[in-house]
């Protein structure tokens, strides 16, 4: 979401292309997860292979790791949500010492939602400010037939190159889960 973001605030609709930014966000995901996936891997899937434990155990050791790292990171009040949601509506009390995965992932979309839309707010706010500064410059000139995006590209772009916007967004986004 970061990512479709950053590339309203530039201006390009359709530039990075798709492939691209669903990848990069495929591969960070792999990157953020790996440790995750590794604990599930080891702990579940590979005694299940082995015959160690049987499907039922090995479903809750897989799930353990993913249910710990949106704990982790989910919003307190979106899980309260959820979890009052949960009690309206699956009508079944569920064990306080373990968070049913039916609340724990609609809590962690929406509280990831928000983040994204909070770390969008801060990716747009410079380009604003660029294209508002480009604006009122074109207006005093008096080149009022001469949209403003077409000057304001080339400098929303220097300047995502000269604060080198990328890293610094790839590291943002991977250390907001560390």
């Amino acid at each position: 979401m970061a990512l479709s973001f950053l590339r309203a605030g530039l201006g390009l609709q359709t530039t990075p292309a798709n492939l691209v930014l669903i990848s990069l966000a495929l591969f960070m995901t792999f990157y953020v997860m790996a440790p995750t996936f590794d604990r599930a891997w080891e702990t579940g899937v590979q005694p299940l292979m082995k015959n160690e434990i049987s499907e039922e155990q090995a479903y809750l050791k897989i799930t353990d790791p993913f249910r710990e790292f949106m704990l982790a990171h989910v919003r307190d009040k979106d899980l309260q949500t959820f979890e009052a949601l949960a009690a309206e509506s699956f009508r079944k009390k569920f064990d306080d010492k373990r968070v049913d995965l039916r609340v724990i992932i609609p809590a962690f979309m929406i509280s990831e939602l928000r983040r994204s839309f909070e770390i969008g707010f801060l990716i747009i706010l410079p380009f604003l400010v660029i294209d508002m500064i480009v604006a009122t410059l074109t207006m005093s000139m008096g080149m009022m037939m001469m949209p403003p995006t077409i000057l304001a590209l080339p400098f929303k772009m220097l300047f995502f190159v000269l604060i080198d916007g990328w890293n610094l967004l790839a590291s943002g986004l991977v250390r907001s889960f560390s």
